[in-house]
């Protein structure tokens, strides 16, 4: 059977912290910017954890 190829867009996405979670970005922070207060601006940018409901799927994107 051959290799699976990762997803590339999951690739580009998502990253891991050094205890094996995934890590990944808010949304949100792209554009339409000017609505947006500098505190939520601010906290957008900062990275999260992928949630325990979704981190199976995640894996599955990444072929781990």
């Amino acid at each position: 059977m051959p290799k699976l190829k990762t997803k590339s867009a999951a690739k580009k996405r998502f990253s891991f912290t050094g205890t094996g979670k995934i890590k990944r970005q808010h949304a949100y922070k792209s554009h339409i910017l000017t609505k947006k207060s500098t505190k939520r601006k601010r906290n957008l940018t900062y990275s999260a954890i992928v949630h325990s409901a979704n981190e199976a799927a995640v894996r599955d994107m990444l072929n781990l």
